[in-house]
């Protein structure tokens, strides 16, 4: 009975030795697996800390600098200030060096930046200006006073500046006869053999391929005008319509061109002067 009880007491004071060596490994466990997760937590904690204090490389600051540049150099319609460059930019950027920078890389292209007056853009390249030069031939629309005058040079060739002012009543311009000179309805013929020697006007070819004439000749007559609404059915006692002589040939009258009548060339097309008659009353013709 001793030894039975003794062996009891045994078993009884072994089990909690037993039990704790059971559940050690399993603590053991739970503090690993503790460990570990706060080790991740470290090395991502590490890792965030890193990243912040991480800075571009200074070359990379410049390269999106001279883009910014370019951006906007590229979509301003006009030269741009430096003052509105620098405005896009952070303070401190050296934009002078940028701007010889990206000058010297477009150098060779198409498009060269350029500065004027101050400011800088865009522009095509010098040696490629003549691949976009586009030549149109303008329109323009004669005025009444032009009108007046290549009608009476028309009808009344060969005719000279004063018999044009005398028909007119008004004192014609320079511009006038200058405009349909240039563009080539009128032609300087010769000089008629009066005092002074004025240089008498006429017709050219052109004129005729314009209005669609054979010959000056071809000039609608004095009912035709009339049927067309171009003159007054009730004109003045006495009015004659001249016939228009389509001779190229020089009249009696007349002594060749001697060289000397070349018109000034018209560089500055200036607004045409207004006729002002013998009396000094202005013409209110346009």
């Amino acid at each position: 009975m001793q030894n039975s009880a003794a062996m009891a007491h045994q078993n009884e004071t072994e089990l909690p030795e037993t039990t704790a060596g059971e559940t050690e490994p399993v603590r053991s466990l739970e503090e690993m697996l503790a460990a570990e997760l706060e080790a991740e937590q470290d090395v991502d904690a590490a890792e965030d800390d890193s990243a912040a204090v991480v800075t571009m490389h200074p070359r990379a600051d410049r390269s999106q600098h001279l883009r910014i540049v370019e951006a906007v150099l590229f979509a301003a319609a006009e030269p741009v200030p430096v003052e509105k460059i620098a405005s896009f930019l952070p303070e401190g950027t050296e934009l002078a060096v940028l701007l010889a920078d990206l000058q010297a890389n477009y150098a060779n292209r198409g498009v060269n930046l350029v500065e004027v007056a101050g400011k800088w853009t865009l522009r095509t390249a010098d040696d490629l200006a003549f691949i976009l030069r586009r030549e149109s031939v303008e329109q323009r629309k004669l005025s009444k006073a032009a009108l007046e005058t290549l009608a009476i040079v028309a009808y009344h060739q060969p005719v000279t500046r004063a018999e044009i002012e005398d028909i007119r009543g008004v004192a014609i311009s320079k511009g006038t006869l200058d405009i349909l000179l240039e563009i080539g309805w009128v032609r300087m013929r010769g000089r008629r053999r009066t005092p002074g020697r004025p240089v008498t006007y006429g017709t050219t070819d052109a004129f005729l391929s314009h209005f669609g004439l054979a010959e000056v000749t071809d000039l609608p007559g004095l009912q035709e005008l009339k049927g067309a609404g171009l003159l007054d059915a009730n004109l003045p006692p006495g009015f004659e319509m001249p016939i228009p002589r389509g001779a190229d040939e020089l009249t009696a009258d007349e002594d060749p061109l001697d060289g000397t009548e070349q018109p000034a060339p018209l560089e500055m097309h200036l607004p045409e002067q207004v006729d002002v008659p013998a009396d000094g009353t202005p013409d209110e013709t346009p």
